[in-house]
């Protein structure tokens, strides 16, 4: 048992270590080396067949695979797989063709018609489809002609008709006597099943009839008895038989084009290509039946229009049809196979060619690839795949179809796990974004080696937008290696497929997403890789994008119909997104042929446009207008005006008399903008002398000429031509006149020799034309020309007898050329004329190629015109143009809704651009032109345009109140969408009436471009109504529509009232003891001043009478210049300032309180508003909040005299004719009294505030200085009282008189002006400005008195210093 158990335990051992071997061995064989691909295509696919009624029929179809199961094949008919099992008729082949034991088919019941395609499928695998073929059953025949009895001549052409349904026409064959005819070049079948018998001889004769067979069941037609007539001696008209119609073939294929003519003499038939002469050529053109063209082995290159052209002796008949040359679709590029990862993106390229342009489709497995945000088709055919799922993995098609055919190309989508690392190079097919994220970390390895990293950090989106975000995070806990990349995982909410975008370089911890959708929500998860492979995943975060501007979408389903030729009828649907209320739509339409665009406005979904040329292309466009701005434009589309008779006759009609009985007419077509449509035909009316009657032919669009024979032998005949198109004829040439020959050319004899030969040589070629023989009585039938170096005789050519001119190409440049030319009929060729020429020798190209201009300069003069200079080095140092040079001036701006490039010509070098925007950034450059020598474009030179003032109101004006404050409400609104520069300010206008006067409403400025606004203390119940004015530098803009909003009833809250009542009780105590210290103080200071003043007053009448120390007047002398400074309170020499404040101006106080009367009188009616109103027309104010009730002006700066004396020299500018009283005592000696007037009024000049006081500039004389002001208790200190307006100021009578707040400009009076700064409680007040009057002073001063008066000063600063610091 011991030995058994030891054996048991070894054979364990060994199992669990084969079976790790082995697993090692797996897992080592799946991390370094990818799933092969697996060969799978279509060995056979079906084709079209025409199929049998009743028989049987057959579709191939087998596919080859490498898989160890076979492949399943399917089929599908029309689109939808066939269900086969209980199927007794039809049946799949073990090698996958469709079998079918006999067809059905009916007039009502066709099941098996239609087409078909086959499906190859390996499980786990894919499936792949075949291209499309189509079974069609041939039906009954039915004649719808038959040959019928009739009779030729000898030697002439006749057609016995057989027409069946046409695909039954290669069943066809033809029986002469009830015997098989074998057809020749000489008898031929038409693609029509119609026989041709050209050339007829007596053994011609007999009956005729046509048979279907190898079709289910044989048909034949009726007999025709054919009979050979003796041959025609008199002359017949030529007339068409057969005429060739359009017809499409594909290419390598053969075409039949059926001429078949008949007429005496025997007629010529030709066929042109285009404009040349169509040679036969062995195996390839061939000429059968005695005019029918067949073209064997068709390329692209034989399509065009070809024309066959009949004529003899007497006339010339031609007929056109159009080939057109199909080419199935090929290859160009074919899907490549293709590795991936999970969340990668990949593109599947597939190039096609074919004519027509082939449509190409995409299936996966199968089944048909339907559009999505994750399935896109780019660059026309490619497929691309983003956010790769493993559901994605198959076999991807792409097909291409056309009217010639179809093709298919297959490609495998592997999608590899993660630690399977992709080849070490890409497929090309793979994006180049694809192609750089491969990084080693997110391939993987085969095992890991060590550990990976922990999860990023803080991730977070670090900037937002509306298609784009940006993430950035930090660096693992655990990185497990220096060099680390990160790969950022990101997937739209509500979709399984996530898509990665993986950083550029190891370390860096951030990436920018792009092409996102807006306003969607998104998750993202960062991971790190290092040496050993991928870390661990962080957790998701979800961010939303931002929504886009609301502007609307293109107009869906833009349509154009042409009504008249004048007019376009266009219509179009609302915008998906149309974001808001559609205003208006702005429709676009440009001339084609000229390329200038044009636009109208609508409101409504459709236009007709009027005006426009006829049968003329235009292209048209939509653009959607809301409140915010214009939206995306649809596509253009082009539509042609319907055409219209032509407005213009031929051109150019000549007549040229053929014989006694024809004359030949030549011209050319209407003008091209008198056409009006495409040339259908030309009509020729004709008549004999001068007879009324007419008669009329009619030729095809394209015949430029026509014969008119039967004419009456020595006969004049007028003629004209008109044109014609679908809608009618257009106007008659004038009627031109010739004259038939008297008897018919001779042809017994070869022609003269031409009356004249001119060359005229170019560089590789010789153009020769020449005049007929001035003997035109005898035949000419063509002229023979023969050319080469030094002798006539090396190339001979033949033109015909119409010709006039010929081009001889190919020639050798410098070289000696003899030309001969001789017009030769049926008997010979004529007396040839000679003539030389030496072609002219190789021009060498200019070397030089034209520079672009240089120095480009945009010079902005206007809101709306730049005017754009350069310089052009190819000219002379002058710059002085004399050739035919011209330069192109492009601009373009850079508004995102309008990136359409501008052109302009002109032949000087500056051009003036105008109808620009106004604050737009436009972008110019130059080239020139001269001859076919053009230059790139020049460096770009750039200009904005000026500003102008905003051409539209601000918008979305709303106003609501403010929570808990019913007398506040809030003004919002948006900036004007015509901006024209940078907006400066808004003014917000309310009132409570809307029907008042624009002066009459409240202004309340903003400064900036805040979008919101307070207004307090408004009356409650009341409704106001408030308008907004942009401004920016240029001025004001328009006024929005006026928006209503009524105040609340009652305010909210008792609380807060008492609260109010407390603080006003407060605040009444306070100013009321803070009124009775300052008068106490004032009347102090009234004391002592007094005092002092009447010591100085004693000692000036004591210098005066005895003192010789001062020589000169009185007036010379000035006191010392002080300045009072509240803050430091010590005395400073004015002129010794270094940087005086640029804001205390020298304006002197007025000496009456007339002068400083406020400026509005008539706000004593409503003080409730007039307290509010003020004027912007400056400096904006910055407080944002305000009341209706007591918005104060800040409190001027003012000039006062230290002196209460009267001025010595008045700075009066009025002269002032009354005498005034000598001063009383009284006026002296008066304390002085509160000057500080608190302008309560309209700011006329700029909005004061405490840093810039100004004045009001227009003040009116009778008005109470202060009627309603508070003047602090301190302003009265070292200021004398101003007299009261019955005090009369005292003044020299002989000097003028003028208020001195009314004059500008610098005082030009010896007054010395100096400022006091005068200080408040709690805050700085701005300086006042303090005149220093000059005043009589005694002739020397005492030291102690000077010394005394100092000291009380001094004192009294320090006193009125302690009271204003006093908390």
């Amino acid at each position: 048992m011991a030995e058994r158990g030891a054996l048991w335990l070894l054979s364990l051992l060994c199992l669990t270590f084969l079976h790790t071997q082995s697993s090692a061995a797996k897992h080592g064989d799946k991390g370094s080396s990818a799933q092969p691909f697996s060969p799978f295509w279509f060995t056979v696919e079906p084709q079209d067949t025409l199929a049998i009624r009743g028989n049987a029929a057959l579709l191939n179809c087998s596919a080859h695979s490498d898989a160890a199961t076979p492949a399943r094949i399917e089929w599908k008919k029309d689109g939808t797989f066939m269900s086969l099992v209980s199927d007794e008729r039809r049946r799949i082949l073990p090698d996958g063709s469709l079998f079918f034991t006999h067809v059905v088919h009916s007039k009502h019941n066709k099941p098996d018609e239609g087409t078909y395609q086959c499906v190859a499928t390996i499980d786990n695998l894919g499936s792949i489809s075949s291209h499309t073929a189509r079974l069609s059953v041939a039906g009954m025949p039915r004649f719808t002609s038959q040959p019928a009895p009739t009779s030729v001549h000898l030697g002439d052409s006749q057609v016995m008709a057989c027409e069946i349904n046409s695909d039954l026409v290669p069943f066809t064959r033809w029986e002469k006597d009830r015997q098989p005819l074998e057809l020749s070049t000489r008898l031929v079948q038409l693609p029509s099943g119609a026989l041709v018998i050209s050339n007829a001889s007596e053994a011609d004769a007999g009956l005729y009839r046509c048979l279907v067979e190898n079709v289910g069941s044989s048909k034949s037609s009726d007999e025709g008895q054919l009979q050979i007539l003796p041959e025609v001696t008199i002359n017949q008209k030529l007339e068409f038989l057969v005429q060739p119609g359009p017809v499409t073939k594909v290419v390598g294929t053969s075409v039949l084009l059926p001429c078949v003519v008949t007429g005496y003499p025997a007629p010529h038939v030709r066929w042109m290509f285009g404009d040349k002469l169509l040679e036969e050529s062995e195996g390839r053109v061939e000429i059968l039946g005695g005019g029918s063209l067949q073209i064997f082995n068709l390329t692209e290159e034989d399509a065009g229009t070809y024309t066959c052209v009949a004529d003899n002796s007497n006339a010339t008949i031609e007929t056109q049809t159009q080939l057109t040359v199909q080419v199935p679709p090929r290859f160009v590029k074919r899907p490549e196979n293709i590795y991936a990862h999970e969340s990668m993106d990949i593109v599947f390229e597939c190039e096609v060619s074919g004519s027509p342009a082939p449509t190409v489709k995409w299936v996966k497995n199968g089944d048909a690839v339907i559009p999505s945000d994750y399935f896109k088709i780019i660059k026309e055919h490619n497929l691309q795949v983003l956010g790769l799922v493993k559901s994605d993995e198959g076999f991807y098609q792409c097909l291409a179809e056309n009217d010639a055919g179809n093709i298919q190309s297959s490609a495998q989508l592997i999608i590899l796990d993660h630690d399977v690392a992709l080849p070490s190079s890409p497929p090309p097919s793979l994006t180049p974004n694809t192609t750089d994220h491969v990084t080693p970390g997110f391939g993987g390895v085969a095992s890991p080696a060590g550990p990976t990293p922990s999860a990023p950090r803080d991730v977070v989106a670090s900037l937002v937008s509306t298609r784009f975000i940006k993430l950035t995070w930090r660096q693992p806990a655990e990185p497990h290696g220096d060099e680390l990349t990160y790969s950022v995982f990101y997937s739209q909410e509500g979709t399984s497929r996530e898509r990665v975008v993986n950083t550029s370089r190891p370390g860096e911890m951030q990436v920018t997403i792009q092409n996102l959708m807006p306003d969607s929500k998104y998750r993202f998860r960062v991971v790190a890789h290092n040496s050993n492979g991928q870390g661990e995943s962080s957790a998701a975060l979800k961010v939303a994008t931002q929504a886009e501007v609301q502007v609307p979408g293109p107009a869906p389903n833009l349509q154009a119909v042409p009504n008249t030729p004048t007019s376009v009828f266009l219509s179009w649907d609302k915008p998906v997104t149309g974001n808001g209320e559609i205003l208006t739509y702005k429709l676009y339409y440009t001339d084609k042929s000229v390329g200038n665009e044009q636009d109208v406005d609508t409101d409504s979904l459709s236009y007709t446009l009027t005006g426009l040329k006829k049968n003329t292309e235009y292209s048209f466009r939509v653009v959607a207008n809301n409140k915010h701005g214009p939206g995306v434009s649809t596509d253009d589309i082009v539509v042609r005006t319907l055409s219209d008779v032509p407005s213009g006759p031929p051109q150019n009609l000549t007549l040229e008399v053929q014989n006694s009985k024809s004359i030949l007419l030549r011209w050319q077509p209407p003008p091209l903008n008198s056409q009006n449509g495409e040339i259908t035909g030309y009509k020729i009316r004709y008549r004999k002398g001068s007879r009324r009657s007419e008669a009329a032919e009619t030729t095809g669009g394209t015949q430029l000429n026509k014969l008119i024979d039967g004419l009456e032998r020595g006969t004049e005949y007028s003629f004209r031509v008109s044109a014609m198109t679908v809608n009618g004829t257009g106007p008659a040439t004038e009627w031109i006149t010739a004259e038939t020959f008297e008897s018919d050319l001779d042809e017994s004899r070869v022609p003269d020799q031409p009356s004249s030969l001119h060359v005229r040589p170019l560089v590789n070629s010789i153009v020769v034309s020449w005049t007929p023989p001035e003997n035109q009585d005898i035949v000419v039938r063509g002229y023979t020309i023969g050319y080469g170096l030094g002798s006539p005789h090396a190339q001979t050519i033949k033109v015909d007898y119409k010709q006039r001119y010929y081009t001889i190409e190919n020639l050798d440049h410098s070289s000696h050329y003899v030309i001969t030319l001789k017009a030769f009929n049926n008997v010979g060729e004529g007396i040839p004329v000679y003539e030389s020429a030496i072609t002219r020798p190789q021009s060498v190209p200019d070397p030089s190629p034209m520079m672009p201009p240089v120095g480009v300069q945009a010079s902005v003069l206007s809101h709306d015109t730049i005017k754009v200079t350069w310089a052009d080095n190819s000219l002379p140092k002058n710059q002085k143009i004399t050739d035919n040079r011209y330069y192109t001036v492009r601009w373009k701006t850079n508004i995102p809704a309008n990136t359409k490039v501008k052109m302009a010509n002109t032949t000087s070098l500056s051009h003036m651009v105008i109808g620009l925007k106004p604050n737009t950034l436009y972008e110019f450059s130059v080239m020139v032109t001269k001859g076919r020598r053009t230059s790139t474009w020049s460096m770009t030179a750039q200009g904005t345009t000026f500003e102008t003032i905003p051409s539209s109101a601000p918008k979305d004006v709303t106003v609501v109140s403010k929570e808990n404050k019913p007398r506040t409400i809030i003004v919002n609104w948006q900036p004007p969408s015509e901006a024209n520069g940078k907006i400066t300010g808004y003014i917000i206008y309310y009132s409570t009436d809307v029907n008042a006067e624009v002066h009459d409403w409240v202004i309340e400025p903003v400064v900036g471009n805040r979008l919101t606004h307070q207004i307090q203390e408004l009356t409650l119940d009341t409704t106001y109504y408030f308008k907004i004015q942009a401004r920016n530098s240029k001025g004001m803009g328009p006024m929005s529509e006026a928006v209503h909003f009524r105040t609340p009833k009652s305010k909210s809250g008792v609380g807060s009232n008492s609260e109010n009542h407390i603080l006003v009780i407060v605040i009444i105590i306070s100013v009321g003891a803070f009124t009775i210290i300052v008068v106490v103080v004032g009347a102090f200071l009234c004391t002592r001043r007094t005092t002092s003043h009447q010591k100085k007053k004693r000692a000036a009448s004591k210098s005066s009478n005895g003192s010789h120390k001062y020589k000169g007047n009185s007036k010379d002398l000035k006191p010392p210049d002080l300045w009072i400074h509240h803050e430091r309170l010590e005395l400073k020499p004015m002129d010794k300032s270094p940087d005086p404040n640029p804001v205390m101006t020298e304006t002197p106080i007025p000496r009456t309180s007339q002068d400083i009367t406020p400026a509005d009188s008539g706000l004593e009616s409503n003080p409730h508003l007039q307290q509010r109103r003020n004027s912007y027309r400056g400096h904006e104010s910055e407080d944002n909040m305000s009341t209706l009730a007591g918005r104060r002006g800040m409190r001027p700066k003012m000039m006062m005299p230290f002196d209460a004396q009267p001025p010595q020299q008045s700075v009066r500018n009025t002269p002032n004719s009354d005498p005034l009283p000598p001063a009383t005592a009284s006026s002296q000696a008066s304390c002085p009294s509160e000057i500080m007037a608190d302008l309560e009024s309209s700011y006329h000049g700029s909005t004061t505030t405490e840093e810039e006081p100004s004045y009001s500039s227009n003040l009116p004389p009778h008005r109470s200085a202060h009627p309603h002001t508070h003047a602090h208790p301190l302003k009265s200190f070292a200021v004398p009282a101003i007299p009261p307006s019955s005090h009369p100021t005292y003044e020299s009578p002989a000097l003028p008189s003028t208020p001195l707040l009314a004059q500008t400009g610098p005082p030009t009076h010896p007054h010395v002006v100096k400022t006091a700064s005068i200080g408040t409680l709690g805050r700085t007040r701005t300086p006042m400005a303090v005149t220093v009057n000059p005043v009589p002073l005694p002739q020397s001063y005492e030291p102690d008195e000077l010394t005394e008066e100092m000291a009380h000063l001094e004192g009294l600063m320090k006193d009125l210093n302690a009271i204003t610091t006093a908390p």
